[in-house]
């Protein structure tokens, strides 16, 4: 009962802010630029294509039969780019369709929330929403044979079919009581996936869950934290869930005045890492201090035979320090953090120092060393939003300590690549990277697959997009 009464109590006060959110957001000052994530490249596309028979040039290695699927913020209707923030646009995912040497279709579909459907004039597909975050706009990935499109913050997942329609607003049939994560990770030798995730009307809490093969929550144990950080991504070892407790957290204040993503840097609030014991409680997470910092993305973890913890990271120095649109860190770079449970302390080394994000690496040997980080460059130096503008495209040795570079050529911006490998037990460079390259020469979208082991070579295969296909977060391969 008691439970009922606090949540009955907590959505009267949601719902109370909100009316207050709304009314201070007709009152924020009309911007005097276009907003940097509606327009050049980050243009929303308007409208749903179904495309195919597309052009390829290059041979489409027979062995990649699924889908290349990708998930990003477009508007469905016209926002307020007083208020809009890169990060809160309704989810629109895209898909590229191969099998038989062939690039079958292309599709991109809105993921179906209350925005989506009011545009579209549609029904709403059935299943809980969160109605503020209905729409992930995050990742999608392809869960026990079926796909999610997924968003942090409390947005429930959204199960879609293979041609990217929205079947429902699915927490996993109904075994997911609280939030989810845009960044699980799966365990390839235990089958499990793991996740930290949060809300944001809970801010001295978050949890971590675990699926099993079904794709079924089997764990959501709370762990105790302050002031609401925003934990994006988490990472795995063989015997911890890593937890990024850094300095963006929930600010009440920007929430109150209109803005609609309420995260910002807040330098009270203690940078640490958590090492929670998979199977633990959450009171048995070893807190680990690191330097003030903030974590999008890990790349892998494992731990080493004296006991350490070594994760490699894209660290920004901030993140929502100043801006109110997007992301707006001066500097980021690649590093190795080696944390010490015992000692208690966090090692931090530079593997390149160039800004850059989107780290990916051959999931096969999560929580297992492993050599190769793939990540795409981003300006480096920016004091303002940046927008994923350069052409480079890096893969770091981590055994030589070098980096390699794929330059994909003048206007020519690449997006997140994921690596494919080609057989199961194959070396760790022995696949394709796959990724989406926009070309704002002719505004227009390239799918491209790299050989991992020529990585500086030409690519095997591009498939082409006639339109542009506006920088989103994440994608991956969906086999069949």
């Amino acid at each position: 009962m008691a439970s009922q009464v606090e949540t009955l109590i907590r959505s009267a006060v949601v719902k109370t802010i909100g009316k207050v959110a709304d009314f201070n957001r007709r009152r924020l000052p009309r911007p005097t630029d276009a907003h940097p994530f509606l327009s050049g490249i980050h243009k929303p596309m308007t409208e749903e294509l179904t495309i195919e028979a597309l052009r390829v040039d290059g041979e489409i290695p027979a062995a990649l039969r699924g889908r290349y699927l990708r998930n990003g913020p477009n508007p469905a209707m016209p926002p307020d780019p007083a208020s809009y923030h890169w990060f809160i646009g309704a989810g629109m995912v895209h898909g590229i369709r191969i099998e038989g040497g062939q690039a079958v279709w292309y599709r991109n579909r809105w993921v179906r929330g209350s925005e989506a459907c009011a545009a579209l004039g549609e029904e709403l597909p059935p299943g809980p929403r969160e109605e503020r975050n209905d729409a992930p706009n995050t990742n999608v990935v392809g869960l026990a044979g079926r796909t999610f499109a997924i968003v942090e913050a409390g947005g429930t997942p959204v199960e879609l079919d293979h041609e990217l329609g929205t079947i429902a607003h699915n927490p996993f049939d109904g075994t997911l009581a609280g939030a989810f994560t845009a960044h699980p990770h799966a365990d390839p030798f235990t089958g499990e996936t793991h996740a930290i995730t949060y809300r944001s009307d809970e801010p001295n809490k978050v949890w971590h869950v675990v699926l099993d093969e079904r794709a079924h929550v089997v764990r959501e144990e709370p762990i105790a934290v302050s002031d609401g950080p925003s934990i994006h991504d988490c990472a795995l070892t063989e015997n911890y869930v890593l937890v990024f407790d850094l300095p963006v957290t929930f600010s009440m204040k920007r929430l109150l005045a209109g803005y609609r993503f309420p995260y910002m840097w807040n330098e009270n609030h203690p940078a640490r890492v958590g090492l929670l014991p998979r199977e633990g409680r959450g009171d048995d997470i070893v807190w680990v201090p690191v330097d003030p910092c903030y974590v999008f993305h890990p790349a892998n973890a494992f731990e080493t035979a004296d006991g350490r913890v070594i994760v490699d990271v894209v660290a920004h120095e901030t993140m929502f320090a100043t801006s109110k649109r997007g992301p707006d860190s001066e500097k980021s770079r690649m590093e190795r953090w080696t944390i010490d449970p015992v000692a208690r302390t966090t090692t931090r080394t530079v593997i390149h120092d160039h800004a850059q994000e989107f780290p990916r690496y051959d999931e096969r040997l999560t929580t297992r060393p492993y050599r190769y980080v793939y990540s795409i460059a981003i300006p480096d130096g920016r004091s303002a939003e940046w927008a994923l503008a350069d052409t480079r495209l890096f893969r770091h040795d981590l055994e030589t300590g070098t980096t390699a570079i794929h330059d994909f050529g003048s206007g020519r911006h690449p997006g997140e690549f994921v690596f494919v490998p080609r057989k199961a037990a194959g070396a760790e460079d022995d696949g394709w990277l796959i990724g989406l390259v926009v070309d704002m020469n002719d505004e227009t979208t390239d799918l491209v697959i790299l050989n991992a082991d020529d990585f500086t070579g030409p690519p095997q295969a591009v498939v082409h997009l006639p339109h542009r296909v506006p920088p989103g977060f994440h994608g991956n391969w969906v086999a069949d």
